[in-house]
């Protein structure tokens, strides 16, 4: 193994924070940097050696390579978190000084997805079926709610998620405004105690393993959709009329109140649903 790779690997095992899936993706994008720049030419390099010109260099290998700019900017986000912990963290330059544009998140079509209860039944482990009805009502990740912990993370008005289990290592508040919402916290509580809504005997790939062999096998797919359902439901019931996803108003003909009241909405589903902007929301609902 490389100098660099192994350093990067110990810069991981001492601090990996954020998901199971973050930091999969995190430990996959840092070893192909590493290996990228040995193909650069800059042998030898090690992780404290770091500086604005080996940025730069992956950056134009990537652009060489046709990668995509949501591509670029996940890569350079992973980038910057090798930065941060060699104690560098403005030795990445800006995603604009890159050259690498911003994001559109604007999508022309609805995809979100309701449970259908008749597959839901068909889901023969209990876990894997709270999972799913913790997605649909609280708009979590699939990560978030294979790992949820009612004892934990149950706060009566809210439930709170530790960033430990939420992309990009950032903890979040959810809002409990329904009696059903209560009663399904209430029945995952009894389900699994003080434990999660993983079994005593498994770990979390093991779970997420059945999770996906029980879906695949109740024709329930796309279930990522379920957030998006959510955050369209969220929209209607903040603003007052439907997303544009749903068949709502376009943003771009509301006008006073109701554009400043449609941007309160996008805000607080951002933050619901775990995003730093409002602007990802789009998404979701259009």
């Amino acid at each position: 193994m490389r100098d660099l790779n192994y350093d990067l690997k110990r810069l991981q095992a001492a601090r990996d924070d954020g998901s199971h899936g973050t930091r999969s993706a995190r430990s996959y994008a840092l070893a192909q940097m590493a290996n990228t720049l040995h193909d650069l030419g800059f042998k030898g390099l090690r992780a404290t050696g770091l500086r604005r010109k080996h940025a730069v260099a992956l950056v134009g290998e990537w652009k060489r390579q046709g990668r995509s700019d949501g591509t670029m900017k996940n890569r350079t986000a992973h980038l910057r978190w090798w930065a941060e912990r060699i104690g560098r963290p403005g030795v990445v330059p800006s995603n604009r000084a890159l050259g690498i544009a911003n994001r559109e998140y604007v999508i022309n079509e609805d995809r979100s997805v309701l449970l259908d209860p008749d597959k839901l039944a068909l889901v023969k482990d209990e876990h894997v079926a709270m999972a799913l009805r913790l997605e649909a009502d609280f708009g979590l990740r699939r990560e978030e709610a294979i790992k949820f912990t009612p004892s934990r993370d149950d706060r009566g008005d809210r439930i709170r998620l530790k960033g430990s289990t939420t992309k990009g290592g950032r903890p979040r508040d959810v809002p409990v405004l329904k009696d059903s919402q209560r009663r399904l916290l209430d029945e995952a509580r009894k389900l699994v105690g003080s434990g999660a809504l993983i079994p005593p005997d498994r770990n979390y790939k093991q779970q997420l393993k059945v999770y996906e062999d029980q879906t695949r096998a109740a024709g329930l797919y796309r279930m990522h959709g379920l957030r998006h359902r959510y955050a369209q439901r969220r929209y209607e019931e903040i603003t007052g009329w439907k997303s544009p996803a749903a068949g709502g108003p376009s943003r771009r003909t509301l006008t006073g109140a109701r554009r400043r009241i449609d941007s309160a909405a996008r805000r607080k589903i951002a933050e619901e649903l775990g995003h730093g902007r409002a602007s990802i929301v789009a998404v979701y609902i259009s």
